[in-house]
């Protein structure tokens, strides 16, 4: 049976998505780090081994947030106004963090200091805010005939605080195992002992979020085959293996980093992220508006969705096939002396 449009284009959004965590959440992670670098030295080490590739890592995020606008209406003036205040922080935070990356390098004294804590700080706040937008994402908006009813403040509760903390720490352990691909000499060896801490704490923020998460509603407990009076145990082993894999992977993170490996650790750490990612999936499906809206239901017309999928067929491969070509050109470690200039 063919997929439909509607369902096309939810995973195409979906894998955008992924893809802009997995590639920007790494230079917001080496931004998260920047005050525990040693010295300027080390921290214009850390801004050069993102200095090719950070920029362009957000095209997934226009992508994500443009798809959803185009391909699913519905679902984004519902989500939308739930969501302005930590969207807007996160959107101005990126601009921040963007001038400062390229100011940085032009201070003198003061100046240099000042846009170096701008750049740590607009990544930290870039990565708060999306965490604040997943979990008011993932505790569901009020809706009243499909239009948002609820106050400005909603996505504001203790469970959105827990995600924006535990996406912190994660974009941090991405951040070091990438300084641990991409860096030699003092930093590597830092970087190093960042990522044999940030795994521990990246399977504690984990396990406190999927907790967590299961008591948002009922029909997640459900998803997972628990419930207040049994176990549904053919679902619950079916999909046990989840986290026992981001289990087992946390802790090759954690023993992997006493041993000299360079890109492991950034593949663990990615493998991580689509473990949980897979698991939201498992807890949220088929809403893409959690207990309000399916793919169908949010879906533009049939025939808008084919014309944009005939834009999105060519675009996809010349996208993927230029960021690779980039990764690659740039995909040797960087001199302990490099600066971005």
């Amino acid at each position: 049976m063919m997929l439909e449009l509607s369902m096309i284009w939810a995973i195409l959004i979906a894998v955008a998505v992924f893809l802009y965590v997995a590639l920007d959440g790494f230079d917001l992670g080496v931004g998260i780090l920047f005050p525990f670098a040693k010295d300027a030295r080390e921290r214009d080490q850390m801004q050069a081994a993102i200095a090719p590739v950070w920029d362009g890592n957000e095209t997934w995020l226009v992508l994500g947030g443009g798809g959803l606008f185009a391909a699913f209406p519905k679902a984004y003036a519902a989500l939308m106004p739930a969501l302005y205040a930590p969207i807007i922080l996160m959107l101005l935070a990126l601009i921040f963090r963007g001038v400062a990356f390229e100011f940085r390098h032009h201070g003198r004294g003061l100046g240099a200091k000042w846009w170096t804590i701008a750049f740590s700080a607009g990544s930290i706040v870039a990565a708060i805010a999306q965490g604040m937008v997943l979990g008011g994402f993932i505790q569901g908006v009020t809706l009243e005939g499909g239009q948002f009813a609820g106050g400005a403040l909603d996505w504001l509760t203790p469970f959105s605080l827990l995600v924006a903390a535990a996406l912190v720490i994660g974009y941090a352990l991405l951040g070091a195992t990438w300084l641990v691909f991409k860096t030699q000499g003092d930093l590597f060896e830092s970087a190093r002992a960042w990522v044999k801490q940030l795994a521990l704490l990246t399977a504690l923020a984990m396990g406190a979020v999927s907790l967590a998460t299961l008591g948002v509603d009922p029909r997640v407990t459900e998803r997972w085959g628990l419930t207040m009076t049994s176990v549904d145990w053919p679902t619950f082993i079916k999909l046990a293996p989840l986290p026992l894999l981001a289990a087992a992977i946390c802790y090759l993170l954690w023993r992997g980093a006493d041993k000299r490996r360079h890109l492991a650790p950034y593949l663990f750490a990615v493998s991580l992220f689509l473990i949980g990612y897979v698991g939201l999936a498992v807890s949220l499906w088929p809403y893409i508006v959690p207990f309000a809206m399916t793919p169908a239901d949010a879906a533009a017309a049939d025939n808008a969705l084919a014309l944009m999928l005939w834009g999105a067929i060519p675009m996809l491969p010349i996208i993927l096939g230029y960021t690779a070509y980039v990764y690659w050109i740039f995909r040797a470690k960087v001199d302990t002396d490099a600066a971005y200039h």
